[in-house]
């Protein structure tokens, strides 16, 4: 298995039980979506080359957010 192949199952791994672990917190303390909301405006893209995109990655949490909101 190449390091691209390995790389893409972790995250897909990681974003599930990230969001099944919010999913779970939420249900039982309601206001974490909330929190983490708020936060988005410190969230950045760690790159320094011409890809980094901190709105890209903004709207990727975005999009988490509202799925566990749903």
């Amino acid at each position: 298995m190449d390091d691209i192949t390995q790389t893409r199952r972790r995250e897909i791994a990681t974003d599930h039980l990230l969001f099944k672990t919010i999913e779970y917190v939420e249900a039982r303390h309601p206001g974490l979506l909330d929190v983490l909301d708020a936060s988005l405006d410190y969230l950045g893209d760690p790159a320094t080359g011409p890809d980094k995109d901190d709105e890209a990655v903004r709207t990727i949490a975005r999009r988490m957010i509202a799925g566990a909101r749903a």
